[in-house]
């Protein structure tokens, strides 16, 4: 039995922001139960050209009952306090096929970069979803990224400049002028900043040229991994 109770409303508007989010990235995830942390999963077949995602909570923020091995029979908060129930079908998951749920490797990434505001860069692939149903993330580890639409009527190019390189990323022997690069299906990439809601304090992209693309949204809460693969 599992039973959790959230009895303050900023927790509460916290959890339901990180679960609207997402439902934008998918309407069907794993939930994997641990005593310390929360994790919803899209085991996506980056290899196959599926996206992945990876959401992980630390439970004691955002929870003031968290129950395991069932519930208890005695009184609580709850009972003087508003009430919500939502019934939601679930499939167990058998053991034999736990394995499968596991964090998603990361592959030696090219570049790491952290990204420009997610509102402009929403306003950016935006715009450009009308002009092409492919775009082309890259970026170097000076700091630069750029976004491209190229087809055989236009050309379009939007630069960012300066959003600085994490520490801790790819060795320091790269050109650092040298850019990484994805084409990516653009409606992949813009479900998932359409949906954010996390308000993360940090916000990366790591690229693994012409494989894949690695988006982080890190917050003291919630981490949010999703992977979007380069279209073959």
């Amino acid at each position: 039995t599992y039973l959790v109770h959230i009895l303050d409303d900023i927790f509460c508007l916290q959890f339901s922001g990180v679960m609207t989010t997402i439902s934008k990235l998918t309407k069907t995830c794993v939930l994997r139960l641990t005593p310390d942390h929360l994790f919803f999963i899209l085991p996506g077949k980056v290899t196959n050209g599926g996206v992945g995602m990876w959401c992980q909570l630390l439970q004691a923020n955002f929870f003031q009952e968290y129950q395991m091995e069932g519930v208890t029979s005695e009184p609580t908060l709850s009972s003087v306090g508003r009430v919500v129930t939502h019934d939601v079908p679930v499939d167990v998951i058998p053991r034999r096929l736990w394995q499968e749920f596991q964090e998603s490797g990361v592959p030696d990434f090219d570049v790491s970069v952290y990204l420009p505001p997610l509102k402009t860069m929403k306003s950016v692939v935006d715009r450009m979803k009308n002009l092409s149903n492919f775009l082309v993330m890259e970026a170097n580890l000076n700091g630069d990224m750029n976004l491209k639409i190229q087809t055989d009527l236009v050309s379009v190019t939007t630069h960012f400049k300066d959003l600085g390189n994490p520490d801790g990323g790819p060795t320091q022997s790269r050109d650092p002028e040298v850019m990484a690069e994805v084409t990516v299906d653009i409606r992949k990439l813009l479900q998932f900043l359409m949906g954010q809601q996390v308000n993360p304090s940090k916000a990366l992209c790591n690229i693994v040229h012409q494989n894949v693309v690695h988006l982080v949204l890190l917050h003291e809460d919630v981490s949010l991994q999703y992977f979007i693969p380069a279209v073959s």
